[in-house]
Order: C-alpha cells, then structure tokens, then sequence
C-alpha cells in the first residue's frame, strides 16, 4: 500500500488521447501502477477523485497524474445502479476547430470555439435551429475552444433538463435552447430495421471518422451465426448505401430500408480501402 501527496494543479483537464470523455483532475501527486483507481482525497480526508492516468513521455511519474472527479463518478455510478448502462447525451453536429485563418474568413475576431460543418437530420441540434457555419462558444454554461472538447462537454451534460448553447452566427451572439438526445439514439439493432440485418450493431459514425470527411452508418458488433454475419457483414465495415442510394447517417438509412420493404436489399460497403456490394437475404 502507498500514500503519495501532492497539489491539485487544474480542473477540467481534458486533450488527453484515447481516454474517452474527460473533465479530469490535475495533481503533482505520484500516481503509479499500483495505486491508480485509488482515492484521491483532500486534508479532510474527503473523497474529491479517482486517480486515472499519468502523463509520462517514460512512463514513470514526472509530476502530472489525472482523477476522475468524484461527482463524475458518482454520477456513472447512480446511472449504473438505475439503468445498467451510462447514458451519455448527444447534439448531434459535426464540427471543427476555429483556427486563425477560419475566423478571418468568418469576419470573427475570437479565434475559440467548435464550428458546426453539418447538422445531423433529427438531431438536438436541428430542433434547436443550429446550423452549418454557426461558431458553438459554450453549453449551458460551459466554455467551448475546440470539437473535441465539445465532443466532450455533450457527453457530460445532463439528458432530462433544457439545456443551452450560446453561438456565433455572422458575427452575431445568439443562444438556443434544446435537450440532448440518448448517444443510443445514434446506435441501434439492425433486427429493428429489417430481419435480413439481425444480429448487427449499426451506429453513426465516430467524430474522428465524421472530421476526416467520411459518412455512412458504422457496423459495430455482429453476432456469431446470426443472420448478419450469414449475409456477410462484419465488425467495422461501413454502410455507404443502400439499393445504390447514397446513405449518409442512421436516419437516412432507417428510410430506405423502410422503403424498400421486403423486396431487394442490396448494401455498399467499405471494409478497409474496398468497396463491396453485399445481398441480403
């Protein structure tokens, strides 16, 4: 067992790869693989934390260790306990970082904030009446300087409450209010569309994959000898269209399948760099 002291350095520390939604704790307290998901606590012996992650170009502690805040976890926790799961909110916009030459072309002055390049169709964000072009600069409350951190502050607001998105459109400030919606409303089970795709996990596509210009609805999972799998599809592979009609996200393609009925259902596909045409039977 190991006790190390320290400062906390910064609150609401995020930027760190590959960590999912982050509001960290900072603290110059060594953290090391033996006491990492331990307590942080202040000189009160409260719980404030849970130690996290380290950054480490040696992977030994050079004095910048992160927690999760306590009432973050507290939160994972009660959702855990009532719904078995974490629900996470969604806005539904793409979007990208404001950089010098992108505020200039937008007549902006400040060079912090998301913008949107694209409203999802049936989105938060498309009742609110945000738009391609707008320049997103907070939520409820909350600063916004970069997609990511925007990608991450939805992800940590509250699902059952009205919310608010302040924002820069040709210069001028607005504010629209709007309820998240469920992230599980951004994935579904292929059985709930057609019987031909059971056993597939379809989701929207990850932010990374959204910035690199890409579009479609993702495959996730694929049960074993299901009738997916039977068909064909497989983990990762990427729907692009359905019945050779461009499919850009979930509800487009909820539509054709619709559409189509209980006749034809052919399927583009990308997996890896390769376009393939998949039958479903």
């Amino acid at each position: 067992q190991t006790v190390t002291s320290g400062i906390v350095s910064a609150l609401g520390r995020s930027g760190l790869r590959g960590l999912g939604y982050q509001n960290f704790i900072q603290t110059d307290a060594s953290i090391n693989p033996g006491n990492s998901g331990g307590a942080l606590v202040n000189l009160r012996g409260e719980l404030i934390g849970i130690n996290s992650a380290i950054f480490s170009p040696s992977g030994g502690n050079v004095g910048i260790g992160f927690a999760i805040p306590a009432s973050l976890a507290s939160n994972v926790l009660e959702q855990l306990l009532a719904h078995g799961e974490v629900r996470r909110g969604r806005l539904g916009v793409q979007a990208q970082d404001l950089s010098a030459d992108l505020a200039r072309a937008l007549g902006l002055e400040q060079q912090r904030g998301a913008v949107v390049t694209q409203v999802l169709p049936d989105s938060a964000a498309a009742r609110a009446g945000i738009e391609a072009g707008d320049v997103i600069t907070g939520l409820d409350g909350k600063t916004v300087r970069s997609a990511a951190e925007l990608e991450n502050i939805e992800g940590l607001l509250p699902l059952e409450r009205s919310l608010r998105a302040d924002l820069l459109r040709d210069g001028e400030r607005l504010q629209k209010n709007f309820r998240l919606d469920a992230a599980s409303a951004l994935r579904l089970r292929g059985a709930d569309l057609d019987s031909r795709l059971a056993g597939a996990e379809l989701q929207e596509l990850p932010l990374a994959m959204r910035q690199r210009g890409a579009s479609g609805v993702q495959i996730g999972e694929v049960e074993r000898g299901s009738r997916a799998a039977v068909n064909g599809l497989a983990p990762n592979d990427l729907i692009v269209a359905v019945n050779r009609v461009e499919v850009g996200n979930l509800a487009q393609l909820r539509r054709l399948v619709e559409r189509a009925g209980g006749n034809q259902l052919l399927l583009t596909i990308y997996r890896g760099r390769r376009a393939y045409l998949v039958p479903m039977r």
